[in-house]
């Protein structure tokens, strides 16, 4: 059963002004998996000229990493105040990156929009995961590529991301995740593949270490126990 004081997606406004400070430590570990996510990412995509939809993109970190590799970006996210940080730091750097304000449900893009959808710490979030992979499908071009994250449903993901990450250590919000909303990978590849994606490969993705400000470092894990990161494909040719 849904918890209505978790889920809190207020806090990506609650921060926006802050987002690209490095002041806030939560905000800073969203920052340092953007390169863990990439490690995988990058073995399943060249990115030069791609169409790519950050699909809950918040104040832009990956829309920003991924531009730099050469893809065409779009980002959007209920959280208009996360959206115009991100659209005043792409201006800042030179970044071509439409921002848009909206949710994974309803999807403001035309059919076949896209190459390649990209959606990380989002489906553990949604209010209809079904409705939300439909939508990824139908934005997706023919041989299109789905690439996510998001967390497992078990005791110990629990531990490690309400406990330990929201209670103990501060490394997110109280409130941020709901754990009934987490996804197990099997119920995940089910659900893509009602929607006409087809799964592919997935893995474990996690702390590896800690930097000199005592942030975690994360990396890609053998073992999918907490969050895990993957691809699924649309059908058809590129």
């Amino acid at each position: 059963m849904r918890d209505p004081n978790r889920n809190k997606q207020e806090i990506y406004d609650d921060v926006a002004a802050h987002w690209w400070s490095d002041d806030i430590r939560w905000v800073r570990t969203l920052k340092n998996l953007v390169p863990a996510r990439l490690s995988f990412f990058d073995r399943q995509i060249d990115w030069a000229g791609k169409s790519v939809l950050d699909l809950g993109c918040a104040g832009g970190f990956m829309a920003e990493a991924i531009a730099e590799r050469g893809a065409e970006m779009t980002g959007i996210d209920p959280a208009a105040g996360a959206i115009d940080a991100a659209r005043a730091h792409a201006r800042e750097e030179g970044h071509e990156i439409r921002y848009d304000t909206g949710v994974g449900e309803d999807l403001p893009y035309r059919d076949a929009a896209f190459d390649t959808v990209v959606c990380v710490d989002v489906l553990e979030h949604v209010s209809d995961l079904d409705q939300v992979l439909r939508e990824v499908m139908r934005v997706l071009k023919p041989g299109g590529l789905f690439l996510f994250d998001t967390i497992n449903r078990n005791p110990i993901a629990r531990l490690a991301t309400i406990t330990v990450a929201e209670d103990i250590l501060g490394l997110l919000p109280k409130g941020t995740h709901d754990p009934a909303m987490f996804i197990k990978p099997a119920e995940l590849s089910e659900a893509m593949t009602r929607a006409g994606l087809i799964p592919g490969p997935m893995t474990g993705l996690g702390p590896r270490g800690i930097n000199r400000r005592l942030d975690f470092t994360f990396g890609t894990l053998p073992m999918k126990t907490v969050i895990y990161i993957g691809r699924a494909d649309k059908p058809g040719a590129t």
